[in-house]
């Protein structure tokens, strides 16, 4: 087996390969800002599989994510209005899309390429975010596409691979799922 192999079975199950050092992690991270930016990706392995590359221009953020359903504002004013009733706001977005998003706002000049799933506790999600600096990765082989002008703001689009996931568009194709997209 190669290391990337040995990398993913250890992050199939961290807290019974990592122990102490997975408990420690999670301590730290929970104290750390909500969006930042680490040097090396934590799961080489997965951020290697979704186009990362250790040169100039890619970048890795890791954004926490309070968990639990979201919910609209306290209503205001006065009587009982029964179409307003519904606290629950259902979103149609999975936290990984909305963690791409927070992202992509925090780093303006720079073009999401993918993300990946790290780790959750009872309070927060953790994903890395890939994001490129498009002028200096569009100069990579392979790479030209990121400066078209239809490929900016391709998380706020649904383009990534959480977005088109979150809008049905990866599992579901051609007749039979004209209502999903």
């Amino acid at each position: 087996m190669s290391m990337y192999k040995y990398l993913a079975e250890i992050y199939k199950k961290p807290q019974q390969n990592l122990g102490e050092i997975w408990k420690k992690r999670l301590i730290k991270w929970r104290r750390e800002p909500a969006i930042i930016r680490i040097d090396k990706p934590t799961r080489l392995d997965r951020a290697r599989s979704l186009g990362y590359k250790a040169k100039q221009g890619y970048v890795v953020v890791r954004v926490k994510l309070l968990r639990g359903g979201r919910m609209r504002a306290s209503f205001r004013g006065a009587g009982r209005k029964t179409r307003q009733s519904r606290r629950r706001k259902v979103l149609d977005k999975s936290y990984q899309w909305v963690a791409e998003e927070r992202a992509a706002r925090k780093h303006p000049n720079c073009e999401v390429l993918n993300s990946y799933y790290i780790a959750k506790d009872g309070n927060y999600y953790w994903y890395e975010i890939i994001l490129v600096d498009r002028e200096q990765v569009s100069k990579y082989e392979g790479m030209e596409w990121l400066l078209k002008g239809s490929n900016r703001g391709r998380v706020f689009r649904g383009l990534t691979s959480a977005g088109k996931r979150s809008r049905g568009i990866l599992i579901r194709k051609g007749k039979g799922a004209e209502k999903l997209r």
